[in-house]
Order: C-alpha cells, then sequence, then structure tokens
C-alpha cells in the first residue's frame, strides 16, 4: 500500500492480555486465552500488515514471555530492534469479554513493569529516519515519570523534524491512581501533535468545555475549537460507534483540517468477534494513507477498523487483500 521506507516508530508499553471465553465471568472456568497487545504495539502490526514500514520503541522483560512479544511483531513484520530489555516483568490486563447485556470489563496488572520503570531514551538515535512518531494518552497515565518521558519523545521529534501522532485513549482508571487534572496533561500532548486522534469527548475534556449539536456538528465544532487553541495540529481523525446490539455495531468516521473535512460512509459490523484494538486499527489505516488526500485516509482507517472486529486478538491481521475485498461489499466466500 505504501512503499515508503522510513518508518512510522510507534512507542508504548506491550501487553500481555488475558481474557477468559465470551460468555464465562474472568476466572470462571479453567481456561485464560492470551494474546499481546497494547495500543501503540497494535498501531505498529497494523501498518505493517498493509506493507507500510513500522517499528515498536518500548522496553520489554529479558525473558522468555518478552521473546514471544517481540515475536509477536516480527511475525508482522514489526521493526523490534528499538525495543529495550531489562531484568523485570511484563504488564498484563484481563479482559472479560462483552456478552449479552454486559459491555465487558478490563482490569489492569502493569504497575512497576519493565516498561513503566525505563526512563532512559535516546530519542535522536531512536527517531533518525523516522517520518512519524505515534504514541497514545496511555503514556502519560501510567504516571508523572512516563509523562515527562512522553513530552521528551515529542519535543525530540518536532526538533528532527518527525510528525508526532497522538492518540487520546484516555484510561480512567489509570489517570485515577495519580492525576486529578488529566486534561492539562493531555493538552502538553496535543500542542506537540500534527495529527490527533480524538472524539469531541477527547476534546472536551483537553479543552475544559462540552460541545452540543448533532454528531456531525458538534465533533466539527470540537475540532474547530482544537484547532484555534492548537494552531500546529494539522488533522484531527475521529471515529464514532453506534450499538445497535452487542455483536452489531454502526462505525462512521471522519477527519477534520483547518480548511476542509470528510465524512467516510458508515459500515455495519454485525457479528463482532473481538472489539479490542479496533481504535488501534483505525489509527493505523489513516497514517497509512494521510498522504493520499482525507477520503482515502477516513475510507482506509473505517475499513480496517470495521475488519478488526472480526478478529480475534488485540492485533489486526488485516492487509490490502481484505480491504479490497471489503470494497467489494459483503458476500460469500472467496475461493
Amino acid at each position: 500500500m505504501n512503499g515508503n521506507p522510513r518508518p512510522v516508530l510507534c512507542f508504548g508499553e506491550l501487553l500481555l492480555r488475558l481474557s477468559s471465553p465470551r460468555g464465562e465471568a474472568l476466572l470462571q472456568g479453567p481456561r485464560l486465552d492470551a494474546h499481546f497487545g497494547g495500543a501503540e504495539g497494535n498501531v505498529a502490526v497494523a501498518l505493517a500488515r498493509l506493507g507500510r514500514c513500522s517499528a515498536m520503541v518500548s522496553a520489554l522483560p529479558d525473558d522468555a514471555i518478552g521473546d514471544a512479544a517481540i515475536d509477536s511483531l516480527r511475525k508482522a513484520g514489526v521493526d523490534t530492534s528499538r525495543i529495550a530489555r531489562a531484568a523485570g516483568r511484563m504488564g498484563v490486563y484481563f479482559l472479560t469479554p462483552p456478552s449479552g447485556a454486559s459491555a465487558g470489563s478490563v482490569i489492569y496488572d502493569r504497575a512497576d513493569s519493565v516498561f513503566a520503570a525505563m526512563r532512559s531514551y535516546d530519542w535522536p538515535a531512536l527517531l533518525a529516519g523516522a517520518e512519524w512518531l505515534h504514541l497514545s494518552g496511555i503514556v502519560p497515565a501510567l504516571g508523572p515519570e512516563l509523562a515527562e518521558v512522553g513530552r521528551a519523545a515529542i519535543a525530540a521529534a518536532r526538533a528532527a523534524g518527525v510528525r508526532v501522532s497522538f492518540d487520546g485513549n484516555f484510561r480512567g482508571s489509570l489517570w485515577a491512581r495519580w492525576c486529578a487534572d488529566p486534561g492539562a496533561v493531555l493538552a502538553d500532548y496535543v500542542a506537540g501533535a500534527d495529527l490527533l486522534f480524538g472524539s469531541h469527548r477527547d476534546l472536551s475534556l483537553v479543552l475544559g468545555r462540552e460541545f452540543g449539536g448533532t454528531r456531525e456538528t458538534r465533533q466539527h465544532s470540537a475540532a474547530l475549537a482544537a484547532f484555534e487553541r492548537f494552531p500546529q495540529l494539522a488533522a484531527i481523525a475521529s471515529t464514532e460507534r453506534e450499538i445497535v446490539t452487542f455483536d452489531h455495531h454502526r462505525l462512521s468516521a471522519r477527519i477534520d483540517t483547518h480548511d476542509e473535512a470528510f465524512a467516510a460512509p458508515p459500515i455495519d459490523v454485525p457479528g463482532i468477534v473481538d472489539r479490542i484494538g479496533t481504535g488501534d486499527a483505525f489509527a493505523a489505516g489513516v497514517l497509512a494513507r494521510i498522504d493520499e488526500g482525507l477520503e482515502a485516509a477516513a475510507s482506509t482507517g473505517l475499513a480496517l477498523a470495521a475488519l478488526k472486529h472480526g478478529i480475534a486478538g488485540d492485533h489486526s491481521t488485516a492487509g490490502p487483500r481484505e480491504l479490497e475485498a471489503l470494497a467489494g461489499g459483503f458476500g460469500d466466500v472467496r475461493r
């Protein structure tokens, strides 16, 4: 899809996900399904699956679990040479999947992980040759020290002429442990970004005001307010989700810039297998094609997010062939 050899660097924590089978409470039965994930790692994998050069910047334990996590990225084609290794533990999260009337839930067990303890990154060296730095609001949510690490990464990227992509990815349970005003911290990150992934709710948190109106008008109003506050922002990409039933959603997406906006036609997603990582798939699709125009970026991001709903685990395995098949509409099995 994009032969650009300059990588998108994705900076964040890689996690081990342990989930109960659908329809079971956590530890109701003896089985937990294991997958590797983490927002920024999900973006790196989805980009690589699309044929876009991507690399992961993170820290992992120097043990068999860390080896397996790296293998999961390499299998997709992600450059893992920038991942630090050290003694310690990998962050874990436990997922109870949505089922029936239950929306599902997540329990984090990531305190004192190798990534959470890492403070020193040689950003000029890590960023050399990169086109984008992508990170999310999960990095600063992990604590004040990690918030400073993220700020340093953004400052180094801007000094090196590397564009910055930032996904708000608000995680209230993480912020509640240390910060009473996450909006102020997130504003520092948005102030350094060229491309923001965020809904009107994310922008309300950062800007300290609410946005009313219809779905389209409130997102556009929020985007205009964000452009006024953060003039270096070039684009804001967002999705909306209408929940028809627990396993049938309707997705829409748009990208706003200072001068124009494009809204991709909604996609119905029935028979949902796994919702985790769908926003990361959207981010990857947008990043892969943002330089080709708003329509290409928004449509690819939305299609990739829709496809991810049918893929188990955090990582998207969809590539150009699957995107092409989806563009042709739902039909019979391809043979």
